[in-house]
């Protein structure tokens, strides 16, 4: 376990924690939700005037089929509308490129300049798995291997199978892209991963980390060099 400005018990992504694993070859609700009661009500689409139509989302969020593993669409009605991607005022003192997790808004921001932000929905760490602080994104990778740690094994024993590693694909709890964050040359056990499972979006449910839809986050990680300065909130 690992206590870093609140971090406690996140587990390795990648070499990291399991933010969730789809129904096959395991149960990924029963991965993303653990102890969590269940999930709020989500929004409609359409339900305000300054959100996104679903007509709109539904092309944002279209089916990538040019990926190593192709992308479904997102199944937008699923998404409250405040979580789909827009640039947004955002006053901030960071370069434009720096990336800001907010946990408690469930939002990452990157900062564009002039005042102005990308802005991504998110899901983030449920209780106990939560921390804040400054990093930067030390490696990136694209459909990467997951390896779940000891400590995830002996919490969740069904993973075991994959303690050599899980290779990239859908079912891959890390999805397309990852961002794997680090302090003074040290992993932290975090990362900014892809997500296809759109309930997720606005709600506490990772081991640690924080989850972009895949679109969202393929956008993100083609303009996130290594050595991107990343703030995480507190929540």
């Amino acid at each position: 376990m690992i206590m870093d400005h609140g971090i406690a018990d996140a587990g390795a992504m990648g070499e990291g924690a399991l933010p969730g694993l789809r129904s096959r070859p395991l149960n990924r609700r029963a991965f993303l939700f653990g102890s969590a009661a269940g999930l709020a009500a989500l929004g409609l689409a359409g339900c305000a005037s300054d959100y996104m139509s679903l007509a709109e989302a539904e092309k944002l969020y279209g089916p990538v089929p040019n990926e190593k593993f192709p992308i479904p669409a997102v199944d937008v009605g699923k998404v409250n509308p405040k979580y789909f991607r827009k640039t947004v005022r955002y006053d901030s003192s960071e370069a434009p490129g720096t990336i800001i997790v907010d946990p408690s808004k469930y939002y990452v921001y990157r900062i564009e300049g002039e005042g102005n932000a990308t802005r991504y929905g998110a899901n983030v760490g449920r209780d106990g798995f939560r921390w804040s602080g400054e990093a930067y994104v030390g490696r990136k990778a694209e459909w990467p291997t997951w390896t779940p740690p000891k400590e995830m094994i002996a919490r969740q024993p069904e993973a075991g199978k994959y303690a050599r590693g899980m290779p990239g694909g859908l079912d891959n709890p890390l999805g397309a892209r990852v961002l794997y964050l680090y302090q003074n040359g040290v992993y932290t056990l975090y990362t900014i991963y892809s997500t296809t499972d759109p309930e997720t979006i606005g709600n506490g449910i990772t081991s640690g980390c924080t989850g972009l839809l895949s679109q969202d986050m393929i956008d993100l990680y083609a303009r996130t060099p290594v050595n991107t300065k990343v703030i995480v909130l507190p929540a």
